[in-house]
């Protein structure tokens, strides 16, 4: 799996830069750098660098913490090949993985149906255009999570709004992503991805409910 958007005037992957200021709050960074940080995890299989930074990790008391010490833990004592063996079986396998995490998948029940029509729409006003050398839809959780990290430190196009946010999270990830983390958290193949999936959720959870706060 790897991603399938990229900015629509720059060259290289969305996240490929990392992320950038251009006045988002401390607040701000900190979300868009955990959205990262799913969408590296899921968009392939970490190498040892990126298994080498989840296992610094120290979360706080907090169940989301807590989640991320666990993965901090795995990631430890995991080693890289096993990690990619994990991955394959969970979203490649023989024909397909255990799991299938995108957005027309579990809103519709099959792949390439009108919640990817709709995100292919709004990709063009957000500055994001699909990656030519690449096959996979562009409503997989890695891409969709790449996207709001995007629109929140202006990485390609000025930062979007709270309520422009809100609007694409409660569109493309909201609806679906706390399931495909919920199923991921259990899936039989999910040692490594497991608190993956936890973390994914509870996170998923709290933006969540804070753009509810918001809209309110």
């Amino acid at each position: 799996m790897t991603s399938g958007a990229q900015a629509a005037d720059l060259g290289h992957p969305a996240g490929g830069s990392g992320i950038g200021s251009k006045g988002a709050t401390p607040e701000d960074r900190m979300r868009a750098e955990f959205y990262d940080f799913l969408a590296a995890l899921l968009a392939r299989p970490p190498d040892r660098e990126l298994l080498n930074r989840t296992g610094a990790l120290t979360g706080d008391e907090t169940e989301l913490g807590q989640a991320i010490n666990v993965l901090a833990r795995i990631a430890r004592s995991t080693t890289q090949s096993a990690v990619e063996r994990e991955y394959h079986r969970l979203f490649i396998g023989l024909g397909r993985g255990e799991l299938l995490p995108y957005a027309s998948y579990y809103m519709t029940g099959f792949l390439h149906e009108k919640p990817l029509a709709t995100l292919r729409k709004e990709m063009p006003e957000i500055g994001i255009a699909r990656a030519p050398d690449v096959h996979e839809p562009e409503d997989q959780i890695a891409s969709l999570c790449e996207m709001m990290a995007a629109q929140i430190t202006g990485r390609f196009s000025p930062p979007a709004p709270l309520s422009r946010q809100g609007e694409f999270f409660n569109r493309h990830i909201g609806t679906w992503a706390e399931h495909f983390f919920s199923d991921l958290e259990r899936a039989k193949n999910a040692v490594f991805y497991a608190p993956v999936g936890t973390a994914g959720r509870l996170f998923v959870g709290i933006e969540r409910e804070a753009f509810r706060m918001t809209a309110g």
